[in-house]
């Protein structure tokens, strides 16, 4: 599951912060200072970081160059009530990836998560292997037991997405945004048959994935 720290010195902001993630199906830590949040952002490894800029002990331009100097690339979304160019400047040059002014929509700053974690996700290898299944992305091709599989489109780009994040859970809207793209309009079940008809030709026993698991409530996760 996907790792988000939040920092934030606001309870209810906070807590607001917390729960619309918890609900996006993310796994969400909160710091309420800038020592906690740089102390744990090194001991533990997290996705994504939403820092405030305006914190106590440390505000949130130290806590940002402080880790990059640390070598830590955990990508930072920097949330401000500042709205001057050279604070948003500022940031982006310390090693902050974006920044959001508030007050901000929910919407937006969902977007704007999806689309640091789409950018930091690791390519998928040339060539993957598991069980008797050999995907093969320079030639778009699957091989099962060395008999080539014809894969639509759709379920080439859905394994894809599967592969780029294996061992981790993927609720439906973020295999939207990945496979179908962002601002596409389609209901859960098609995602849900898209994942059937790819089971069908990766799994040994279609009722009984192995590779490919629901998680209930959450979406999927890809343990090939």
């Amino acid at each position: 599951m996907v790792r988000i720290l939040i920092v934030e010195d606001e309870p209810g902001i906070a807590l607001a912060l917390e729960d619309d993630l918890k609900l996006e199906g993310y796994e969400v830590e909160v710091a309420g200072d800038g020592e906690t949040a740089g102390r744990r952002a090194r001991e533990q490894a997290f996705d994504l970081i939403l820092l405030d800029v305006m914190l106590p002990r440390k505000d949130g331009f130290e806590v940002c160059r402080e880790l990059r100097r640390a070598g830590l690339r955990t990508p930072i979304l920097m949330l401000t009530a500042k709205t001057q160019e050279a604070e948003k400047v500022l940031g982006l040059e310390l090693g902050a990836d974006d920044y959001l002014t508030k007050p901000y929509s929910r919407r937006e700053l969902r977007a704007r998560i999806k689309a640091l974690l789409r950018r930091a996700a690791p390519e998928a290898p040339a060539l993957y292997r598991f069980g008797d299944i050999e995907v093969d992305f320079a030639r778009c091709e699957l091989r099962r037991a060395g008999t080539p599989v014809e894969l639509t489109t759709l379920e080439f780009k859905l394994l894809g997405a599967f592969i780029r994040h294996r061992g981790r859970v993927l609720g439906r809207d973020q295999l939207l945004d990945e496979v179908w793209g962002q601002g596409t309009f389609i209901t859960d079940r098609v995602v849900d048959n898209q994942v059937a008809n790819l089971r069908r030709k990766i799994e040994p026993v279609q009722a009984e994935p192995r590779y490919l698991r629901s998680v209930r409530g959450l979406g999927y996760r890809f343990d090939g």
